[in-house]
């Protein structure tokens, strides 16, 4: 269910079912002279669509406004905007610190732009990955008091998380695709598997026409993309994300 269109007893019957909630996250970013600006966060948007049919989940309104970076082209007349993660990480903690108030423990966001080495982190999701840490901290201490980890009622902290009841597994961010999926699937920036994956998940946002203009390297693939092979990459980045939330 959409988030914004729950009434409360709806939201009540999420909680106490342990629904899983979805924050799609993303940037608008140039993506070539033939794709939307939106792309990374459409990725992520139309597989959760296909999860909202199977299974109950809370998808959240997306957050389209991440650290794009100037990296690919400058700004001007091409729409990347870009927002420092400095300034992302504090309004990301609100609003897992909000999530937890209400309720919800099962809390997930994920993301596409830069997660070719999501070990490592990259601003966006190294921004929300802190603000869901900071979060759950906070949350913790406002609930159970400061020393609430030394107090004799966590004295089986570990074993609790043996158990699977970690804490800080309420909130999760994760890539939209694993390493086992990009080893079988072409990761690139706006060329053949990005575009490929928008023709088949969001053909609104491709104009095929355009990639003979792109003069970009990144680019230069584009022109073999196929609905095909992106309904590939689509099942299974769907599977994975039935996966995730369904052990969690």
């Amino acid at each position: 269910m959409r988030y914004e269109m729950m009434l409360p007893h709806q939201i009540r019957r999420a909680i106490t079912e342990n629904w899983p909630v979805a924050l799609p996250l993303g940037v608008l970013e140039y993506h070539g002279e033939h794709m939307a600006v939106g792309m990374d966060t459409l990725a992520v948007t139309c597989a959760l669509d296909a999860i909202e049919k199977e299974m109950d989940i809370v998808i959240l309104p997306a957050f389209h406004y991440g650290a794009a970076s100037h990296a690919v082209e400058p700004p001007e007349g091409t729409g990347t905007v870009h927002v420092d993660a400095g300034r992302i990480a504090p309004f990301a903690e609100e609003i897992f610190h909000s999530l937890l108030r209400v309720g919800f423990r099962n809390i997930h966001a994920f993301i596409h732009h830069q997660t070719e080495n999501f070990a490592a982190g990259m601003p966006t999701d190294l921004a929300f990955r802190f603000a869901g840490r900071q979060a759950v901290f906070r949350f913790i201490e406002r609930e159970r008091g400061e020393g609430w980890w030394g107090k004799p009622q966590a004295k089986d902290y570990y074993a609790q998380h043996a158990a699977g009841a970690d804490p800080f597994n309420w909130v999760k961010v994760h890539p939209l695709m694993s390493p086992q999926i990009t080893a079988l699937y072409p990761f690139d920036h706006a060329g053949i598997g990005e575009t490929s994956l928008m023709l088949a998940m969001c053909p609104r946002a491709v104009e095929m026409d355009r990639v003979t203009g792109n003069s970009a390297w990144y680019t230069e693939s584009a022109a073999q993309a196929t609905a095909e092979l992106g309904e590939k990459g689509r099942d299974m980045i769907v599977a994975r994300l039935r996966g995730l939330l369904l052990a969690a």
